[in-house]
């Protein structure tokens, strides 16, 4: 079966053509330059933005696996959650298409695709598994029972793991996105010099919080500035990641406990933090589970995910109905 997947949730425009299980093509177009002097995602610019891309974007798309529209079996994209303005650029020019084309069309939530992203990868995990999804957007912990079966754990109560990161940079003046260049820093400083928060809330809660580590850093930052020395810039992002990324994994872990799974999977973009990444294997090597993360070009938002989610969905559910419509929430939480 032939898909065509297009995303378009947040900033970035994304279309992929997979025969079932086989990406034939996946084309991103991003829009990291426009939003970054901003400092973070402008809703109208970002849907401007997708106005102009979705129809070359598709085009490429189908020309790099070969194919055309009357070849397509199934068109899958992305419903939310995300920005209304985003979503309906992606959703309508699909649904467009599939009315023309004569295609069976569904609607996939975002969620769904960043769980099941895993299965994009030349390694691929075995039902049930622990799922945490981490981006800009999003800190949220789910029980994979199957391909359709999702139930959510925990999620963040303020700030999500990425957005934190976004915000860090730019209190340090690195950069949008900010993921990225925190990063890159950190990898030359010492992620012990500062003891930033770890906010576990109350005990054995599963929802995410990193709106205190962010202002620690403030006040760190400040006490530094005051104090007429230069900034340990290095040493502030590797504390401040090693706090995020201590959290993540910890209440992961947790998780994975309490529902007595053994496998742990990542997905969203900051899964494609090397640290993260460093951390998870050993402390999963340590309990004697299974971690398994997508490839890092399938971590961010983009259209093979949506097309898998899809062929998933038909195959269980069938075509949508024609009255469908975008949301901003996740059904699944």
């Amino acid at each position: 079966m032939l898909i065509l997947g297009i995303e378009s949730s947040c900033d970035d425009t994304s279309a992929a053509v997979l025969d079932d299980h086989r990406i034939l093509a996946n084309v991103l177009n991003c829009q990291d330059a426009l939003h970054a002097p901003y400092g973070g995602v402008v809703p109208e610019l970002a849907s401007r933005r997708h106005l102009q891309s979705i129809v070359p974007v598709v085009q490429k798309a189908l020309e790099e696996a070969g194919v055309s529209l009357a070849d397509l079996d199934l068109i899958a994209v992305t419903r939310g959650p995300g920005l209304i303005g985003s979503l309906l650029v992606g959703f309508s020019y699909a649904r467009a298409l599939a009315h023309v084309a004569g295609i069976p069309l569904v609607g996939v939530d975002h969620m769904a695709g960043h769980i099941l992203s895993v299965f994009l990868g030349e390694v691929r995990p075995s039902f049930p598994y622990v799922a945490l999804i981490v981006s800009g957007g999003t800190s949220s912990l789910f029980l994979a029972r199957d391909m359709h079966d999702f139930t959510l754990l925990g999620r963040t109560r303020d700030d999500a793991a990425g957005e934190a990161f976004d915000k860090v940079a730019k209190l340090l003046g690195l950069g949008y996105p900010g993921g990225p260049h925190v990063a890159k820093a950190a990898a030359e400083g010492d992620g012990r010099r500062f003891r930033f928060p770890r906010a576990w809330l109350e005990e054995g809660s599963l929802d995410f919080s990193f709106s205190g580590v962010k202002t620690a850093v403030l006040t760190q930052l400040n006490q530094q500035r005051q104090g007429g020395g230069e900034i340990a810039l290095a040493d502030v992002c590797a504390s401040f990641q090693e706090a995020v990324v201590e959290v993540l994994v910890e209440k992961t872990l947790l998780a994975a406990r309490r529902q007595q799974v053994t496998t742990i999977v990542l997905g969203g973009g900051v899964s494609a933090n090397r640290r993260l990444r460093e951390v998870f294997a050993a402390r999963c090597q340590q309990e004697g589970m299974a971690f398994i993360a997508p490839p890092p070009q399938y971590c961010t938002d983009n259209g093979a995910m949506i097309a898998l989610a899809g062929l998933h969905r038909f195959t269980r559910h069938g075509a949508d109905a024609g009255d469908i419509d975008v949301y901003s929430r996740s059904p699944l939480g």
